[in-house]
């Protein structure tokens, strides 16, 4: 069976922020399903769409797993739902945890639930200023871009700054 590197994008704005990415970060590493896992640095994020709400920290992670892509995002609806996400949470809403698969190995796909690539990477500094520090050269399927690439064309202008020196300012 062969294993594919996914990247996922990991935020949250309720509650313990930093803990709730953490635990998905753990939950994901002590998986049978998964292994070999990169993490980005954690990022404060101003929200894009919805202003009113509090500020996100995000990452992004890659691994490696055998799951297929159907199967891999109930294994991370599994771990929202471990760490308090409610299953009907209206879109760009406050959110304990939200995790997004951004690629799938090579997989393109689009259905109801599932788009991969995932639609609003190339949109988003959020994504790809942690995407780009893990895999900075990683093509993305269909879009025939690296991340650094998508990173230097990106029009976002949204506030995006390294976690670890906002706690220390």
């Amino acid at each position: 069976m062969k294993s594919n590197r996914v990247y996922l994008s990991i935020g949250s704005n309720i509650g313990d922020r930093e803990s709730n990415i953490a635990q998905a970060i753990s939950a994901l590493e002590v998986s049978e399903k998964n292994y070999n896992l990169d993490s980005a640095s954690f990022y404060l994020t101003e929200p894009l769409y919805n202003q009113n709400q509090e500020f996100f920290i995000n990452t992004v992670v890659g691994l490696d797993t055998y799951l297929k892509p159907f199967e891999f995002l109930d294994h991370i609806q599994d771990i929202e739902r471990m760490l308090g996400r409610k299953k009907s949470i209206e879109k760009n809403m406050p959110r304990t945890i939200d995790i997004d698969i951004l690629v799938h190995g090579s997989a393109i796909m689009e259905t109801k639930e599932l788009i991969i690539p995932h639609p609003g990477l190339i949109n988003r500094k959020f994504v790809l200023i942690p995407f780009d520090e893990i895999a900075t050269d990683f093509k993305i399927p269909h879009i025939n871009l690296t991340v650094n690439e998508l990173l230097g064309r990106c029009a976002d202008r949204s506030m995006v700054r390294l976690y670890e020196l906002e706690n220390k300012a």
